[in-house]
């Protein structure tokens, strides 16, 4: 066994009911890992120091558990700054521009889909994220969607099955015969190297009556559950996601009442992504109307290279913030909690005993300045297991 102590915490969140208050803060802190587990947390002054092989200290910074991305797309090619830049310039978003990432991913080779997947994933660990899920949706052959899950495999065990991201050019006239591919050949290719299936459910992308046929063909192969829905308008997808006990439904820029009615009753997460709203200028949803209705949340960052290209939780955070009508010690308890509750995990996001021992070590006194100080790369140091 190998035991490690990090000491000189001057302020730990560990989400343990253990400690004082909703996110079990304790201040002079420490914590000791026993193979990549927490074994304890507490005063430093009590602090179990005979048992541990190593010592870090961290000076008096804040640490909190890792971040939990429960949503990107990070396997793709290609570059979509135009679009944005149009975007910023008055032009609507529509979900029509994945078909240009698809493209430029189709035409790449493996190397150098794992060198950019290489690198985005050092970004969410340098940002102090953990835990990730990827999706693919940027081959849209069976071929590619197989090769993009496979790649995937190699840095998460969350990976999520998205052949029905769109329907792609050469399928245009064609969407119940793309969906007869996604839920036939494609689906048996892809199950093995997936965790999750998940539908872009949305004007543009997949009706209902689609999204209905494609989940429950991966949910009858073991997949869990997951949808994109709500996000360019209500609709019917919402409501779906409950009704197939979904761990998550992302987006829910335009959710109704009856959506919000349906999550509270549910065990379904409503995971928003403000990084998108930023991006497409759509109106920010409320996280204050969710939590008040009794809804869990997460916050991801969508990490996507259209409409969201951002891997940074703590950006996320800031936005919860300022534009979903959150809390601070909300909005970092979506990014950690919420975030393994999106993907029904309950051995990360926090620091109870036995959790894995994933930590951010913050520049700062305190959790708060993730959302008091945008922009400002707060996190020293990430300890993964």
């Amino acid at each position: 066994m190998t035991a490690t102590l990090v000491t000189g915490i001057g302020e730990l969140v560990t989400f343990d009911p253990a400690h004082p208050g909703p996110l079990g803060v304790v201040s002079d802190a420490a914590v000791l890992t026993v193979d990549g587990r927490i074994a304890w947390t507490g005063p430093a002054a009590s602090a179990p120091r005979s048992d541990a092989d190593e010592v870090i200290d961290v000076d008096g910074a804040a640490v909190i558990p890792g971040f939990v991305d429960s949503h990107t797309h990070l396997v793709f090619a290609g570059d979509r700054s135009a679009e944005f830049e149009a975007r910023m310039s008055g032009q609507p978003y529509a979900a029509g521009g994945i078909r240009s990432t698809v493209a430029a991913t189709r035409a790449a080779t493996d190397g150098e889909l794992r060198a950019r997947l290489a690198g985005l994933v050092a970004e969410l660990h340098a940002q102090g994220t953990t835990t990730f899920e990827i999706k693919s949706g940027y081959g849209l052959t069976v071929a590619d969607e197989e090769r993009l899950l496979r790649l995937a495999r190699e840095v998460t065990d969350e990976t999520t099955f998205l052949g029905a991201h769109v329907v792609p050019a050469e399928f245009a006239d064609e969407p119940e015969a793309y969906t007869d591919l996604v839920v036939g050949p494609m689906l048996d290719a892809c199950a093995p190297h997936a965790r999750w299936i998940d539908v872009f459910c949305e004007t543009g992308a997949f009706t209902v009556e689609q999204a209905r046929r494609i989940l429950t063909a991966g949910a009858r192969r073991g997949l869990g559950v997951r949808m994109h829905a709500a996000q360019l308008g209500p609709g019917d997808g919402v409501a779906l996601a409950v009704e197939l006990d979904a761990a998550s439904v992302d987006h829910g820029t335009y959710l109704t009442d009856d959506d919000v009615e349906g999550l509270a009753a549910s065990k379904t997460v409503a995971t928003l992504v403000p990084g998108v709203e930023f991006s497409t200028r759509h109106p920010y949803p409320s996280g204050r109307r969710l939590l008040d209705a009794g809804v869990t949340i997460a916050l991801a960052s969508d990490c996507n290279p259209g409409s969201s290209f951002t891997s940074s939780m703590p950006f996320c955070i800031a936005l919860g913030v300022r534009e979903l009508g959150l809390t601070p010690a909300e909005a970092l308890q979506a990014a950690t909690l919420g975030g393994a509750a999106a993907l029904r995990r309950d051995d990360v996001g926090h620091l109870r005993v036995g959790a894995r021992a994933d930590l951010a070590v913050l520049r700062a006194p305190s959790y708060v300045h993730l959302a008091y100080r945008p922009g400002v790369p707060l996190v020293a140091r990430t300890l993964r297991a």
